[in-house]
């Protein structure tokens, strides 16, 4: 008997009534697009729409991409990908002499399905050159609050977690949120140089209720502390800034001026519901290469494939001059600014499921 292959499940979402329960989120998707449009044009920002099309989707060792290849006249195929994020496109036009540049990029992640990921999604990304990380954080304050005005919300919502959009988000350092909310001390696990202690990080993993297991290295503890303790105590009440991440877990961001242990990164989470990613920009292309060629090796042990470096990429950090940048999660904000309970529910056209 040949093997079954598994077919796209029939999709709920063209019939009328469906569509007609869905098209309040749509709309209210619309009006909150527009408004963060008019958002960065008042601040000088240009929208730039970079190709999805890339040699390279991304470096990250937990991303996982949608491969195809181009044909040439001649018959020549060239492998290439759906990027992950806008992210390397939109380094190379700051290396060209933009200055502030902001996008709304539908983006491609493999192997992700559920209740706030979709394969294909639209990515918010705005960069700032000559502006330090910290101004992103007063960005992501003033987005929360223009979504909740525009959709007329006094609170986001997601499964029984509420926070106040109006409120200043509340600061906290990772290490700070693995110590309140898990009792462990994470930079004892981190030298000086970035390098990690799995021994160290594993003991206080276990005395939290954490399990091991064989084979697990110190990212994979820090990610299953960070998933079952932390996250879903975040942003509740009001956003969360979650600031300071070890370097070994920024691959694309520097280190701080005051300690070579954490990287300039901080994500922005609301109902336990993580929003945005935003970064002091790493523009080394030695030391980038380095932490591509580390997050490949990780993707081929724990996946056992990899991805292309992207050349022109690593040539145009050195010419990008200093910047901030961020990518915030377009769909997830609307969810949380309309209450809706499911990603499918604010796209216009979702992907058909894959039946089981």
């Amino acid at each position: 008997m040949p093997p079954k292959t598994a077919h796209p499940a029939a999709s709920p979402w063209w019939t009328p009534d469906v569509h007609a329960d869905r098209r309040g989120f749509l709309m209210a998707r619309g009006r909150i697009q527009a408004a963060l449009r008019g958002f960065f044009a008042e601040r000088d920002f240009v929208e730039v729409d970079p190709s999805a099309l890339q040699v390279s989707p991304g470096n990250e060792a937990h991303l996982h991409a949608f491969a195809t290849q181009a044909i040439g006249p001649d018959g020549a195929a060239l492998p290439l990908y759906l990027h992950t994020s806008p992210e390397f496109a939109c380094k190379k036009l700051l290396a060209a002499g933009e200055r502030r540049i902001s996008c709304f990029a539908h983006v491609y992640r493999n192997r992700e399905r559920g209740a706030l990921h979709h394969p294909e999604f639209t990515m918010l990304e705005w960069y700032r050159v000559e502006e330090n990380y910290e101004t992103l954080m007063d960005d992501c304050a003033a987005i929360l609050r223009l979504a909740a005005e525009t959709v007329g919300a006094a609170r986001f919502r997601f499964r029984g977690a509420e926070a106040d959009p109006f409120l200043e988000p509340e600061r906290v350092t990772v290490a700070e949120a693995f110590e309140r909310f898990a009792g462990i001390d994470l930079l004892g696990s981190v030298d000086v140089a970035g390098e990690t202690d799995f021994g160290h990080l594993a003991a206080q993993a276990r005395a939290s209720g954490i399990r091991l297991a064989e084979g697990d290295v110190w990212a994979d503890l820090y990610s299953r502390v960070l998933v079952e303790k932390i996250e879903p105590r975040l942003g509740i009440g009001r956003a969360t800034i979650l600031d300071q991440y070890p370097v070994s877990e920024a691959a694309l961001a520097r280190a701080t001026a005051h300690n070579g242990r954490v990287a300039e990164r901080f994500e922005l989470y609301a109902c336990g519901v993580e929003l945005a990613n935003a970064f002091g920009e790493l523009r080394d292309p030695a030391e980038q290469r380095r932490r591509f060629e580390l997050e490949m090796a990780e993707k081929m042990r724990v996946y056992g494939e990899r991805y292309p470096v992207d050349e022109d990429f690593l040539a145009a950090l050195a010419l990008m001059p200093e910047a901030s940048g961020s990518a915030l999660g377009f769909d997830r904000l609307v969810m949380l600014a309309t209450g809706a309970s499911r990603i499918e529910q604010v796209l216009w056209a979702p992907v058909a499921e894959i039946a089981r």
